[in-house]
């Protein structure tokens, strides 16, 4: 089977991109703060995130590698107890959201080229025009670090808990200024509460044969590595929570429109036949991830 025009078989997964309309496009560059910050992790937040790898590498040599990770998503955890599932009366529909999705903070989500909070203003739309009340929406629960664990390693999030680590996976260098706790409450409890939307959109979906999720899709975060604003695999969460604790879900197909790879499913999925992934995207810019398009 041939996926991406350049004569590339991809087994279970296949890999488009369009290089017509973004040939000249090339990866973000900005400077902030006088610190030159290359998406990707180049720059000082770059530096001090390999640092920091060094050290934590040094501490806990010889864990989870992509094999066990392999392994970990294939085996099934079906007594994981969760709050994330919950019970939806049957006249809301299956959109999944919270007010908490939106990260507003000291202004410092303007810095990011990405809107963080544009799930409130799609959500105000759909009021504005009649077509949603605050009755008939689901309401997305946070996911737990029990819940998070079900796919990411413990050593990843540790990682979460130092500020330059976050700094670098959202882009936003001044969060490294801050302390932990605030960038916990302010950034990631946000992106959490996200993450158990997704989750809990995926079983909507079986219940009623469609759902949304007004926020979501972190499609470049892999079980141990967060990037380009994405901190939690929630797709990733998302098929492991079906295939262990809903029956008869036994193969999930991601289909990926975003302009970026998404890497961090491709990762994850990299030697599961069970994921079926077709990503269409422009190889051009971030992240240019060449190990997930193996197979």
């Amino acid at each position: 089977m041939t996926c991406n025009g350049r004569g590339e078989t991809c087994g279970a997964r296949e890999t488009y991109d369009f290089a017509t309309w973004c040939r000249h496009e090339s990866p973000a560059k900005k400077t902030l703060a006088c610190f030159p910050v290359r998406i990707g992790g180049t720059g000082i937040l770059g530096t001090l995130e390999a640092a920091h790898e060094m050290q934590v590498s040094r501490m806990e040599s010889g864990r989870t590698g992509s094999d066990d990770l392999s392994k970990q998503l294939a085996r099934p955890n079906r007594h994981h107890p969760t709050d994330l599932y919950q019970e939806v009366p049957a006249s809301c529909w299956p959109i999944v959201y919270s007010p908490d999705y939106n990260i507003t903070f000291l202004s410092l989500e303007k810095l990011h080229p990405f809107d963080s909070g544009k799930w409130g203003k799609v959500i105000t739309f759909l009021r504005d025009e009649q077509l949603i009340t605050d009755d008939t929406i689901v309401t997305a629960r946070e996911a737990t670090e029990s819940d998070l664990l079900v796919v990411h390693t413990r050593r990843y999030l540790n990682k979460l808990k130092w500020s330059f680590v976050v700094a670098t996976i959202t882009e936003i260098p001044p969060l490294l200024m801050l302390p932990n706790f605030l960038v916990q409450r302010k950034v990631l409890r946000p992106l959490r509460t996200q993450t158990g939307g997704t989750i809990m959109a995926g079983k909507l979906a079986i219940d009623r044969g469609w759902a949304i999720n007004v926020g979501g899709g972190f499609h470049h975060c892999s079980s141990e590595k967060g990037g380009g604003f994405c901190a939690y695999a929630d797709i990733t969460l998302a098929i492991k929570f079906l295939f262990d604790c809903v029956q008869g879900v036994s193969t999930a197909t991601i289909i990926d429109l975003d302009a970026h790879q998404g890497n961090g499913h491709e990762r994850d999925f990299l030697d599961d036949k069970r994921v079926y992934i077709m990503d269409v995207y422009n190889r051009y810019i971030y992240p240019g991830d060449n190990f997930a398009k193996r197979k």
